[in-house]
């Protein structure tokens, strides 16, 4: 018998016009629809006429669910799953449901759509060439502040989702372990009230009791900097010296060597170089003889 094909399918993060035209294409054609809320997806499936069988897979039954749904999917029954809103196994039920179908060799096909984390880094004004999804940080503030520590020296733009309760108590914890950072805060991406702010972490934080937040909350946090390594004047010119004995070279070739070596930057390199030959300015910058 030919196994089915589950369908991970985005929906709408707050416009309902944010499906696409393949989302319901899929919708309309599949033997089931699984869903977090069947109520919210409902509605949303009157909203662009679509009649299909229609089950539960959240939190609290997902493992009974998921053995039902694979068992239909085994019998050949092509089913589609949608979170809440966006993509799902994003911070939402899902991630079984897929682990369990690629263990039995059942087809997972994606129906790419909105997303609440890439929507808020698309509109934040940080860098988006990396970026690092950390999800909820714990409710707990022992447990947040392990989390964030672990997160303190990371690179890349971060994205966390928040609850409005805890937002004041998780940027507390941001600015005393990651310091003021650049940051943006998004709540109600597409919908009517939609809202960004920018700014440092001190500012938004300060900024909060202005501030009416209602569903789920994304920030966007700028990574840790490049520190550039001090430039240590003896280490400098233990190098250079150690270069001049092997070599005869330019005082400006030996300064970029020893700036890749040490990863200083080229200017200072060569400004101790001259500062320790006596040299105001370059001059004639002959090589150095032993």
């Amino acid at each position: 018998m030919k196994k089915g094909v589950l369908y991970i399918t985005s929906t709408p993060i707050g416009n309902m016009e944010d499906i696409t035209l393949r989302a319901i294409e899929v919708l309309k054609s599949v033997d089931l629809v699984a869903a977090e809320d069947t109520r919210r997806t409902g509605t949303l499936m009157k909203r662009h006429g679509i009649e299909r069988p229609l089950t539960s897979l959240h939190d609290h039954n997902e493992r009974e669910k998921c053995a039902l749904i694979i068992e239909r999917l085994l019998q050949g029954a092509n089913v589609a799953y949608v979170s809440d809103a966006g993509t799902p196994g994003v911070s939402d039920p899902g991630y079984l449901l897929v682990k369990l179908a690629v263990e039995q060799d059942i087809a997972v096909s994606a129906v790419p759509g909105p997303s609440a984390a890439i929507a808020a880094l698309s509109v934040s004004g940080l860098p988006m060439n990396r970026f690092t999804f950390a999800g909820f940080p714990p409710p707990r503030r022992a447990g947040r502040r392990r989390f964030l520590e672990e997160l303190r020296n990371e690179k890349a733009t971060m994205i966390f989702y928040e609850s409005p309760k805890r937002l004041a108590a998780t940027l507390r914890d941001m600015l005393e372990i990651f310091g003021d950072r650049p940051m943006s805060l998004s709540r109600e991406l597409t919908k009517l009230h939609e809202e960004t702010r920018r700014g440092k972490i001190a500012d938004i934080l300060e900024g909060l009791h202005n501030m009416t937040a209602k569903g789920e909350i994304t920030l966007v946090i700028g990574g840790a900097e490049e520190r550039q390594p001090e430039a240590d004047p003896e280490k400098i010119l233990s190098l250079y010296d150690e270069l001049a004995k092997k070599e005869s070279c330019y005082t400006r070739d030996a300064a970029s060597r020893i700036a890749r070596a040490t990863g200083l930057p080229r200017k200072k390199v060569y400004a101790v170089i001259l500062e320790h030959l006596g040299k105001k300015r370059p001059g004639s910058d002959a090589p150095r003889k032993q």
